[in-house]
C-alpha cells in the first residue's frame, strides 16, 4: 500500500531544430537548399574520375596506331597502290557491319571534308554486303588481310578498373565511421570541425510566450537580450555585457526551452552544440573542436553559443581515478582559455545548461566566464498553472476543466512531466472518441503520472481487498483528524503501479520549508494504514512497507540533519563523503560515538512509535467512522474529498445503481457501477476490464 508524500526535494529537454551551416557563415546565411561547396566538389570528384579513366584506357591501348576515317574515295584511290599498304584488318561488330583498316608504309596525303590531311593508319566502315566483292578486289590486289571480331574494350577497363572503385569507397567508408560520423559534407578530415548547429530565422520559433513558471529566469535572459539589441543603453553607464549564463535546475524544468526561447527572441546567430559533442576517440579533437567553435562565433558577433550538458566536459579536472588520458581536460582547458583567456571574445555571450552544477570546475563557474548563475528550478503551484496554460493551448478543454485545482494538486512536478500530463488526458479523451478533453480524463491522467497505470488484471480476495480498504481509510482518517495534515484528495483501492490502494493528498497551499510538527503529522498518518490494520484485524501486513521506510527515513532527518531532537538538539550527526565520480555517496562516515549513536537510534523510534500510538487512539476514537468510510470504500472503490466529508458529517451517499446487464444499454450504466456489478458476479476477482 503506497502513500502518497510530497517530494522533500525538487527536480526539457527539446528537440533541436537547427540546420548545420559552414564555417564563417553570416548573420542571415541563404535560406536556398544548395550547397554549392558540395556540388562543386562533387564536379570536381568526377571530373578527376572520368580524367584517370580516359589515362587508363590510353595505356591499355599501348603504342597502337590511331586510326583515321576516310572516304570510301579515299579508300578506293589507295587500293590502287597496295604496294604503300603494309597491313589489314577487317574487324566485324556485333551488328554484323565491317570496318577495312589498314597501316601504310608511310604517311599518305588523303582529302577528308575538302582538306587535306596525312595519314599513316585509316579506317573505312562497309556494310555486310559490300564486303563480299571488296574481298575479291584485296585477293586481286594482293593485300595480306585478316578477320577478327571487335573486342569490347570499354567493358575489360571498367572490370579491370572495378576493384580500385571498391577500394576506394571502403576507405572512405572506414575513414567517416572513424571520425564518428563527422565526415558528412565537410569531408573526411574534418575531426577538429566544430559540429555546432545554427539557430536560423527558418527554423520553427520558440519565444518566451512559449515558457512559463520560470519568470526569473526569463527575466535574466532577457536583459542580455535587450543588451544584444540595444548595447549603448547599458554602455552609457559603464556596463559590460555578461560572458556567460549558467542555467542550472533539476532535469525536465526547462533549461533548454529557454535556451531556445532566447534563440527565438535574440534576432542575432545562435550557436548550439552539446557538451558530449566535443570529445571523441582521437586525442586533441575536443580541444580543436572548441576553438574552432568560437572561431564561428568570433565571426559572427554578435552571437550566443548554447553549451547544453556541459557537466560532460566541463567537470573537475584532477578528480578522476585509475589515471588514463586527460583529453577531458585538455578540452576543458581549451574551453577556459576560450571563454576568458588573454584573448578576448567580445560580443560571444556563452549560455551553458546542467543538472549537475556539483560536477563543474570551479574554474569554469567563477565570474568572468559564467558571471550568472541562472537557477532553473521546479515550478510553484503559480507556474504550474501557466505551464499548463501554455500546453492546453491547442486542446479542445470542457467547461468544467480547472487548471488551478490541477496545479494544485501536482506538488513537485516539473514542465515536462505537466506536458506529460496533459498529453496523456489528450490521449484518454481521443480514445473515448470525445470532442473535448474533461477534467475527469485530466484527473485520470493526473493519477496515471502520480500514482502509476490501473492494473486491471490483477486478481486478489475479499480479504485482502477488505484490508487494502481499511489500511487506507486508516490514512484518510488520521490525516482527517490532524489539524497539521494536508486535505486527503482521493483515495482508491484500486491496485495502480506496485500499490494495493493509494490515498492522495492536496495541499491547501506551497510549502517551501516544513515544521517540526507538519513533518510529525506525516509520520502519523503514514503509519495510520498499519494502525488500522492493528486495531481491525489484530494482525500486520507488508502492504504497510513503504510506510514505515518513508517514517523512518523523515524521522532519521529530524534527528540527523535538521537537529528537530530536544534529547539531542540542533547537531548534524554523520558526514556524507561524496566521490562525484564514483556515484556520489559511496559510504556515509560516522562522526560520532557509539553512546551518541544508541541515543539517535532511541531518538527516532520514540518519534516514530509516539505517533504510531496518536494514529491509533485517534482511530479508535472514531472507530464507527472507520468502519462506515470503509463500507463505502468496498463498496464505491473511489471516494473523493467531497464524499469523505459528507460521510464523515453524517450524510448518506447516493445508492450504487443496480442495472440488469441483459436489458441495460452500457453506454448509460456509470462505470463504477459497472465494476462493481462484475466483481460480485466473480466471487473471488475484485476488477476485471474496466472500458474506457
Amino acid at each position: 500500500m503506497d502513500y502518497n508524500f510530497k517530494k522533500f526535494f525538487m527536480s526539457d529537454n527539446s528537440n533541436k531544430q537547427d540546420n548545420k551551416i559552414p564555417k564563417g557563415s553570416g548573420p542571415n546565411p541563404p535560406n536556398d537548399n544548395f550547397d554549392w561547396s558540395k556540388i562543386i566538389r562533387m564536379v570536381f570528384g568526377w571530373g578527376a574520375v572520368i580524367v584517370a579513366a580516359v589515362i587508363v584506357m590510353q595505356v591499355f591501348r599501348g603504342s597502337s596506331e590511331t586510326y583515321t576515317e576516310i572516304p570510301f574515295k579515299e579508300y578506293v584511290n589507295l587500293l590502287n597502290q597496295p604496294e604503300n599498304i603494309e597491313s589489314v584488318q577487317v574487324v566485324k561488330s556485333d551488328e554484323s557491319n565491317y570496318t577495312f583498316k589498314a597501316e601504310l608504309r608511310k604517311p599518305t596525303n588523303v582529302q577528308i571534308n575538302g582538306k587535306t590531311v596525312s595519314v599513316k593508319a585509316i579506317s573505312v566502315f562497309m556494310p555486310e554486303p559490300l564486303i563480299k566483292s571488296q574481298e575479291e578486289i584485296w585477293q586481286a590486289k594482293g593485300l595480306d588481310y585478316t578477320f577478327v571480331k571487335e573486342s569490347n574494350e570499354w567493358v575489360n577497363i571498367l572490370i579491370g578498373f572495378l576493384p580500385w572503385v571498391l577500394i576506394i569507397a571502403i576507405w572512405v567508408i572506414i575513414m567517416r565511421r572513424m571520425q564518428g560520423q563527422g565526415g558528412g559534407s565537410r569531408g573526411i578530415f574534418s575531426f577538429g570541425k566544430s559540429k555546432a548547429k545554427l539557430i536560423t530565422p527558418s527554423s520553427k520559433r520558440v519565444t518566451f510566450k512559449d515558457v512559463a513558471g520560470a519568470d526569473e529566469a526569463k527575466m535574466e535572459l532577457q536583459e542580455i537580450i535587450e543588451f544584444l539589441k540595444e548595447p549603448t543603453k547599458f554602455q552609457k553607464l559603464g556596463g559590460k555585457i555578461p560572458r556567460g549564463v549558467l542555467l542550472l535546475g533539476p532535469p525536465g524544468t526547462g533549461k533548454t526551452l529557454l535556451a531556445r526561447a532566447v534563440a527565438g527572441e535574440a534576432g542575432v546567430p545562435f550557436f548550439t552544440i552539446s557538451g558530449a559533442d566535443f570529445v571523441e576517440m582521437f586525442v586533441g579533437v575536443g580541444a580543436s573542436r572548441v576553438r574552432d567553435l568560437f572561431d564561428q562565433g568570433k565571426k559572427n558577433a554578435p552571437c550566443i553559443i548554447f553549451i547544453d550538458e556541459i557537466d560532460a566536459v566541463g567537470r573537475h579536472r584532477g578528480a578522476g581515478l585509475g589515471g588514463g588520458h586527460d583529453e577531458r581536460e585538455q578540452t576543458l582547458n581549451a574551453l577556459l582559455v576560450e571563454m576568458d583567456g588573454f584573448e578576448q571574445n567580445s560580443g560571444v555571450i556563452i549560455i551553458a545548461a546542467t543538472n549537475r552544477p556539483d560536477v563543474l570546475d570551479p574554474a569554469l563557474m567563477r565570474p568572468g566566464r559564467f558571471d550568472r548563475q541562472v537557477v532553473v528550478d521546479r515550478p510553484d503551484v503559480k507556474g504550474r498553472e501557466g505551464i499548463l496554460k501554455v500546453h492546453t493551448r491547442n486542446i479542445p478543454l470542457g467547461d468544467d476543466v480547472n487548471l488551478e485545482v490541477l496545479a494544485k494538486g501536482t506538488p513537485g512536478l516539473a514542465g515536462a512531466e505537466l506536458a506529460n500530463l496533459v498529453n496523456e488526458a489528450a490521449l484518454l479523451g481521443a480514445r473515448k472518441d470525445k470532442k473535448k478533453v474533461d477534467m475527469i480524463d485530466f484527473e485520470e491522467a493526473k493519477d496515471k503520472v502520480m500514482m502509476g497505470m490501473e492494473r486491471k488484471s490483477l486478481i486478489i480476495s475479499e480479504e485482502e481487498k477488505k484490508t487494502t480498504a481499511y489500511h487506507e481509510i486508516g490514512h484518510v482518517l488520521v490525516a482527517r483528524m490532524t489539524p497539521e495534515a494536508d486535505p486527503v484528495h482521493k483515495v482508491t483501492i484500486i491496485p495502480r503501479g506496485r500499490a494495493l490502494g493509494v490515498t492522495s493528498y492536496l495541499p491547501i497551499d506551497e510549502k517551501h520549508t516544513y515544521s517540526k510538527e507538519y513533518l510529525e503529522a506525516m509520520i502519523t498518518y503514514a503509519l495510520g494504514g498499519r494502525a488500522a490494520e492493528k486495531l481491525i484485524f489484530n494482525h500486520y501486513t507488508t502492504g504497510a512497507g513503504n510506510d514505515i521506510e518513508k517514517a523512518s527515513s523523515i524521522a532519521r532527518k529530524m534527528v540527523c540533519e535538521w537537529g528537530m531532537s530536544d534529547k539531542l538538539g540542533p547537531l548534524a550527526y554523520g558526514a556524507k563523503e561524496e566521490e562525484i565520480f564514483l556515484g556520489r555517496e559511496i559510504q556515509q562516515h560516522r562522526d560520532y560515538s557509539e553512546k551518541t549513536a544508541v541515543e539517535i537510534d532511541d531518538e527516532i523510534r520514540s518519534i516514530v512509535t509516539s505517533a504510531f500510538d496518536r494514529a491509533v487512539k485517534i482511530l479508535s476514537d472514531n472507530i464507527n467512522l472507520l468502519h462506515k468510510l470503509s463500507e463505502e470504500l468496498l463498496e464505491r472503490e473511489i471516494l473523493d474529498s467531497d464524499e469523505i466529508e459528507r460521510i464523515i458529517r453524517g450524510e448518506s451517499l447516493p445508492p450504487v445503481q443496480k442495472v440488469d446487464n441483459n436489458n441495460a444499454n452500457a453506454d448509460d450504466v456509470p462505470e463504477h457501477v459497472k465494476k462493481l456489478m462484475e466483481q460480485r458476479s466473480k466471487q473471488d476477482v475484485t476488477r476485471t476490464d474496466d472500458a474506457n
